[in-house]
């Protein structure tokens, strides 16, 4: 695995890095559309530093695509490796600790080729570990897992390092969250915390550092509160359960600590909630420097960069966006947060696949505020000014194949009808793209 990135970047704008390889991933996860707009804004900006969103003219609808979206370099990473383990592993038993990422149509093509499943997402068993032998296959997913799964499987004799498909950015916050420990710093960590990767980080932070976990912001002004005195200690317990590491003293062992994040969520929320709890410590202590450890380097770069892309195409397209569609598993963490973004400013469906799109002309689709799927009727429908194309922003989540979003795009032509073949927009946007490399 190759960890050298190359990149530039400041407090205000993201680090974006190249990373210096290409990954072997099956033929059915790329497509003929987004995989060509990709390829063009590549030949001029090889590095990624043109944050500028892309747009497709259809005719009947305009499409503005984000500089950013879909598979990220670690979910490439892990689905390289869990092929290359069904390639290499014929007549073996093969399984995934847990969903090889938040996706149900690359869960479910693992799963046909032959990898089971041993447990959910909120670590509920599948299949029970006692039925395990020593020559089965074991994939670790791109979240990582815990410390205490780990030596369950090594006393099962089961080798969990061949095919360990951890995301490196993961590995870093919890190298950042070690030595934290290592300088007698709590490790204050931004999660959801059933999400498999808050619970992995939570595992490996808590064996170096006293470790606590902090939802959102609301629990981030509970936590400040308690640190500016002005909440009893004894209700500390109400508020944290089940949230901290064995032993976690307080307020003892929140006289010095950093903020570490699941590298899916909004940075911005996790800068936020660093800032607000720094400058609870310097109310109490009254800004003694060693009390707040910067770990402003673990925030993952992909999934910022998609977030940055995402709000710049709202920001920054060269027409008003009336309509947004977000791709992705509705367990899909990095997902979730781009749609809050989108929402925020227009209609956002929140849709797994094109599946979604029903014959009927409804729509199924996740409502993030109910946490359901519904159905929704007439979704195309915007309010427009006489004479108006409608614009549609289209995106995804770092666990979702370009596949995926093509064939959404494709029903989202469809629904407006008309328009001009796909060939000719893209060759339209190659010209534009040379254009502007010649101004």
């Amino acid at each position: 695995m190759i960890h050298r990135f190359f990149g530039k970047g400041n407090e205000t704008t993201p680090l974006t890095f190249v990373a210096m390889r290409t990954f072997d991933i099956p033929e059915a996860y790329r497509s003929p559309v987004i995989g060509k707009v990709k390829a063009i804004r590549k030949l001029r900006d090889p590095r990624k530093r043109d944050f500028a969103p892309s747009l497709l003219d259809f005719g009947s609808v305009k499409i503005v695509l984000p500089r950013h979206f879909g598979f990220c370099f670690g979910v490439e990473n892990a689905i390289e490796i869990a092929y290359r383990a069904v390639a290499e592993n014929p007549g073996k038993r093969l399984w995934l600790l847990s969903q090889m990422i938040h996706n149900p149509e690359v869960n479910a093509d693992l799963e046909s080729q032959g990898i089971g499943f041993l447990m959910d997402t909120e670590g509920g068993v599948i299949t029970p570990f006692e039925s395990l032998r020593s020559d089965d296959v074991v994939i670790v997913p791109a979240f990582g897992t815990t410390l205490e799964l780990e030596a369950k499987l090594m006393e099962i004799g089961v080798d969990i390092q061949k095919y360990n498909t951890t995301c490196p950015f993961v590995e870093k916050v919890w190298k950042r969250a070690a030595q934290l420990g290592q300088k007698e710093y709590t490790v204050v960590i931004h999660g959801k915390p059933t999400h498999e990767e808050t619970r992995a980080t939570f595992s490996h932070s808590s064996s170096s550092a006293k470790s606590l976990i902090v939802k959102n912001m609301d629990e981030a002004v509970v936590l400040g509160e308690f640190i500016r005195g002005e909440r009893d200690w004894a209700t500390f317990e109400a508020h944290f359960s089940g949230r901290s590491s064995e032993g976690f003293r307080v307020p003892e062992d929140l006289e010095r600590f950093g903020v570490v994040n699941q590298t899916t969520m909004l940075a911005s929320d996790t800068q936020a909630i660093a800032d607000h709890l720094k400058l609870a410590l310097e109310h109490r202590d009254g800004g003694k420097a060693d009390r707040f450890a910067s770990t402003r380097d673990t925030l993952c770069y992909a999934t910022l960069d998609n977030q940055t892309a995402t709000t710049g195409a709202l920001a920054e397209a060269q027409v008003d966006i009336d309509l947004a569609f977000v791709v992705g598993g509705y367990n899909s963490s990095n997902t979730s947060h781009l749609v809050e973004l989108c929402q925020d400013q227009m209609p956002t469906w929140y849709v797994r696949s094109a599946e979604e799109f029903e014959g009927d002309g409804g729509l199924g689709h996740f409502n993030l505020i109910t946490g359901k799927r519904e159905s929704a009727e007439n979704w195309w429908t915007v309010d427009l000014p006489e004479g108006k194309v409608p614009t549609v922003l289209l995106t995804s989540g770092a666990s979702c194949p370009d596949s995926a979003v093509d064939r959404v795009l494709q029903k989202i032509l469809e629904r407006f009808g008309g328009g001009r073949a796909v060939d000719d927009v893209l060759r339209d946007f190659a010209q534009e793209q040379a254009n502007l490399e010649n101004e």
